[in-house]
């Protein structure tokens, strides 16, 4: 245990963030530096409960307590040991993830809880700054051949797992750079690219080879993988944008929210759009309709490039400001503010979207929305939506950010070609990560449908142990249920 007073002695603490006012002329990230000393005092409020909860809100099965000992004891190198044993990249985990960890502390019933997030960040940037991660590629290697789709975070952890057990690995991504969601998903703000690019370098150094403008499907035949490859693991994601199909979809200036972050990543890249294909937010009244992280970062984007007014709306009635104490140690429903909202934002709640309205030029010029308001069915127990008469309005806004989520991976192409079973949602569907057709797996997004970065680099984890066993006949990458025990 750390301090065993220490939950006593100190209460949480984070980074200071830059002044929004500040922080919204660049893409940088928001926070200033930390001192060691404090992160070494949020460690030591960390209670190493007899049965850490935090282990099971964690979908990699972190071994929390343990490193937080280490970080209290200044053990640095000790701390990345166990990090690195159950989480590839910590470095992105450490500054998106929204920390289920954190809600299922046990300090957290009756005090804030144990600053987990900031902690993994830290040892992260620690291993780095220490040079404890570098290229360390296998010193044997198998002779098999993995070919991973899809250069997202589930694709990037099953390339490095498998990669470690000495097979030779080929990702293939469709798009021009490698990272997928990471690098084309997530704001700069959030995520700063050379971050990304750090970690890439280094899975290279090791052997992994990514191969870039390559569609599965379209570029090359999935019948060619198959062919060269003694296994194919599919993390592709789910890629397809729930749509809004209400009158006026079709006009000018109504964007599904990851057209509109996928471009806005690319020009803070470098990269030049024709103006004709520029989706901007400068000079006008942005409605973002959705209330999830993508919707917060279209808030976040839009304020940096220059837009008049953001509005931010969600169909569900707004959370309550604290969790409810019998939520625990689950994922508790409640309101949460983002830095990006605190970077100037309208939030409504309960409000549906009716129409769009458009001018003469056929541009968006407002939504049609109304007030609603859930009601229990008494016969079925569920919440039905009910409009609430006489509370139609017209939110002016000259563009539209769809940000409702995804409902599926892309069918066409790869997937009809393999000709693999669906679940009834559309995703790929397995039995543990093995798709019905021989030798072909799947993981991520793709195939348990939209969720967060870190179920992502557990599903690539747990997939690339799968291949492993399905090519040598027995694996000793690490199961996540085998993690605790590594450090012990």
């Amino acid at each position: 245990m750390a301090d065993p007073r220490g939950f006593m002695k100190y209460t949480r603490e984070l980074p200071a963030s830059r002044d929004p006012k500040e922080r919204i002329n660049d893409y940088k990230e928001i926070y200033e530096e930390f001192p060691d000393q404090k992160t070494n005092e949020q460690a030591a409020r960390c209670m190493d409960c007899g049965i850490p909860f935090c282990h099971t809100g964690c979908p990699l099965g972190n071994i929390i307590p343990e490193f937080n000992d280490a970080v209290y004891r200044e053990d640095w190198e000790e701390a990345f040991d166990i990090l690195q044993s159950t989480n590839n990249f910590p470095e992105f985990t450490g500054r998106i993830c929204p920390a289920p960890c954190e809600t299922a502390c046990v300090l957290g019933i009756n005090q804030p809880p144990v600053a987990i997030e900031h902690i993994e960040k830290s040892i992260a940037e620690k291993a780095y700054e220490k040079n404890l991660i570098r290229p360390q590629p296998p010193t044997t290697r198998t002779g098999k051949k993995v070919a991973v789709v899809g250069s997202g975070p589930a694709g990037l952890a099953a390339a490095d797992q498998l990669n470690r057990a000495g097979h030779l690995v080929t990702v293939f991504e469709r798009n021009d750079r490698i990272g997928g969601l990471l690098r084309y998903g997530i704001p700069d703000f959030k995520l700063e690219k050379w971050v990304l690019e750090r970690r890439l370098a280094i899975l290279e150094a090791e052997g992994i080879r990514f191969k870039t403008n390559t569609n599965v499907g379209v570029d090359i035949l999935p019948t060619e993988l198959q062919a060269e490859f003694d296994a194919v693991i599919l993390c592709g994601g789910s890629t397809i944008p729930r749509d809004l199909p209400i009158p006026g979809r079709e006009l000018e200036g109504v964007h599904f929210a990851m057209d509109f972050l996928e471009q806005s990543n690319r020009r803070v890249a470098g990269e030049q759009h024709p103006e004709e294909e520029m989706i901007l937010a400068n000079n006008k009244n942005v409605l973002v309709i959705g209330g999830g992280d993508t919707g917060s970062d279209c808030v976040g984007t839009s304020n940096r490039q220059g837009a008049t007014s953001v509005r931010q709306i969600e169909l569900l009635a707004k959370p309550p400001s604290e969790r409810d104490p019998l939520s625990w140690p689950n994922w508790p429903m409640v309101l949460r503010t983002s830095s990006s909202h605190e970077e100037g934002v309208e939030r409504n709640w309960a409000i549906l979207t009716k129409s769009f309205i458009g001018d003469d030029n056929g541009r968006v010029r407002a939504a049609q929305t109304v007030q609603v308001e859930w009601k229990e069915d008494p016969n079925t127990g569920r919440h039905q939506l009910k409009e609430v008469p006489g509370t139609e309005s017209e939110i002016p806004c000259e563009l539209v950010l769809l940000a409702v989520g995804f409902v599926h991976p892309q069918q066409e192409g790869m997937l009809e070609q393999l000709q693999l079973d669906k679940d009834e949602r559309s995703n790929v569907k397995t039995e543990g990560y093995q798709t019905n057709v021989e030798g072909v797996f799947a993981a991520g997004d793709m195939r348990r449908g939209q969720s967060l970065v870190v179920w992502a680099i557990s599903e690539g984890r747990e997939a690339a142990r799968e291949v492993d066993t399905y090519l040598m006949g027995s694996s000793s990458l690490p199961a996540k249920d085998d993690s605790f025990l590594m450090v012990h």
